[in-house]
């Protein structure tokens, strides 16, 4: 009894709901494509992403509904007072039947007891998978203290997002740069500062924090990037400072008053690095090619700090690494000059497949979240030609960036949103560098979620299942940690000056 009471009130108040919205039959065609949030017209998409809920960008409206039709089947409507929340399995369902197709999207709002039914618009569903899910940095805007901040990992085929480590567990501890092996959460890197300072390396289920300091590097190291190997981690190590600039558009500026790197040997448990790594130059953002035979990092002419900060700018190189002898090659080679064309680039990512590496382009320095300028760049590396990703770039901050472990896919942040705030947009990359639209990252209820929370994405990384990591086994390891060795300079021949910085 009690369940058919509980059925009827259901079914009452699906009955007022819908008899609460006029009939459809009335209504005024519009020409326009709608103006929704997030803007999902025309975008490109993987087959498993969570339903892409959206809200209306019009004024006035009393209800809305949506329909979804597939180009090869499959088709539902979605009504609402405010905004459209899709069904999961219809969604699921409506994208499985038309991978490597597209579906259409025909949006009706009433405004004042009349429907206006806008121009449809499409969204392409790619045949090509996407990985599990990403690991990013939540932070709070601050610069001094160490506000609340914490390392999370997100499902993209719903909106579960998991803590990986927060900082009330450590307290007075920054977290950060963190980095996983072309998506595999078995290999995972993050550098915690402050008290409980320390480097976590997860390799093959076996988990130690180090003090990766030692006498003759300059710190500890940090922006970390796996050798596909697994045996190897670059790092560069950093003096950095920050600095709040007197230009009102401004509000800070990071700097490096000396930078070296050096590459981790997780077998034999030392530091090595090169004479062209450790030069009177900045050199940072190490990253290796996806087959392990070369370094890329980005280096800079020492210039007096802070005075001279607007006048630091990186250029993009190369050097060899024999990953048997764990030692650099002959010489330096210069990919792109951009001091040149007077802009500093920054955060170097290849993609898997070797094709391609992809980078930030500012105006100057090393750090560009707070550069308005900064975009996106990708050079071909069978050509050597490079541009910048007009077709993901935007008129504020577009930064830190990956690749999805097959190359098909790309996440970066972004301040296009508000100018305030990074969040996470996914693109979709072709075999030639081309890009599909980028979408915002998918949440239950966007027009909530975004304008009310009030932290950053940083750093995002894509994973290909669950990170499992033990946050009290972190803590307690932390306490005891592993000392890094110093393993010496590994060159194989005689020290020469890179060209063209």
């Amino acid at each position: 009894m009690k369940r058919i009471f509980q059925v009827s009130i259901i079914l009452i108040s699906l009955l007022h709901f819908t008899g609460c919205i006029p009939n459809t039959s009335t209504q005024i065609q519009s020409t326009a494509i709608p103006e929704i949030f997030p803007d999902y017209t025309y975008v490109t998409v993987p087959s498993t992403i969570a339903p892409l809920n959206f809200t209306p960008q019009d004024t006035f409206y009393t209800a809305v509904i949506a329909e979804f039709s597939g180009t090869r089947g499959n088709s539902f409507r979605v009504k609402g007072r405010k905004n459209i929340t899709i069904p999961k399995n219809k969604w699921t369902e409506l994208l499985k039947a038309n991978k490597g197709d597209s579906i259409s999207v025909t949006l009706k709002i009433l405004k004042e007891d009349k429907w206006i039914q806008h121009t449809s618009f499409p969204i392409y569903i790619s045949e090509h998978p996407i990985d599990h899910g990403l690991v990013y940095r939540l932070i709070a805007p601050g610069y001094e203290l160490y506000s609340r901040m914490g390392i999370y990992q997100r499902d993209l085929q719903s909106y579960k997002q998991k803590t990986i480590l927060v900082n009330t567990l450590l307290p007075e501890t920054c977290m950060n740069c963190h980095s996983v092996n072309r998506g595999d959460p078995d290999f995972f890197n993050l550098h915690l500062r402050g008290s409980e300072s320390g480097t976590i390396i997860l390799k093959d289920g076996n988990l130690e924090v180090y003090d990766t300091k030692t006498p003759e590097t300059l710190s500890n190291c940090v922006y970390p990037y796996w050798h596909p190997s697994g045996r190897f981690i670059a790092y560069s190590v950093n003096t950095t400072r920050q600095m709040f600039p007197m230009d009102p558009g401004q509000r800070i500026e990071v700097y490096d008053t000396a930078s070296d790197i050096v590459v981790y040997d997780t077998e034999q448990n030392h530091l090595i690095s090169s004479k062209h790594l450790t030069t009177e130059h900045f050199e940072t953002f190490p990253a290796f090619s996806p087959d392990g035979k070369d370094l890329y990092f980005c280096v800079a002419d020492c210039k007096d700090m802070p005075q001279d900060y607007k006048e630091v700018r990186y250029a993009l190189c190369r050097i060899s690494f024999d990953s048997e002898t764990a030692s650099f090659g002959t010489k330096v080679d210069t990919l792109l000059h951009a001091p040149g064309i007077h802009k500093s680039v920054t955060f170097p990512r290849p993609s898997y497949d070797g094709n391609f590496l992809t980078f930030t382009l500012a105006d100057y320095g090393t750090f560009p979240i707070w550069h308005k300028e900064a975009d996106i760049g990708i050079i071909d590396l069978r050509t050597g030609e490079w541009r910048l990703m007009e077709g993901i770039n935007s008129p504020h901050v577009d930064s830190y960036h990956s690749w999805s472990s097959n190359s098909r896919w790309m996440v970066f942040s972004s301040r296009r949103g508000d100018g305030l705030y990074t969040r996470l947009y996914i693109a979709f990359i072709d075999e030639n560098g081309n890009t599909g639209k980028p979408f915002l990252l998918p949440q239950k209820d966007p027009a909530k979620y975004y304008p009310e929370t009030l932290y950053s994405f940083n750093i995002p990384e894509f994973i290909t299942s669950p990170v499992d990591l033990d946050m009290r086994k972190i803590a307690k390891k932390t306490a005891r940690k592993t000392s890094m060795q110093w393993g010496g300079l590994k060159d194989n021949v005689p020290f020469n000056v890179p060209s063209g910085i």
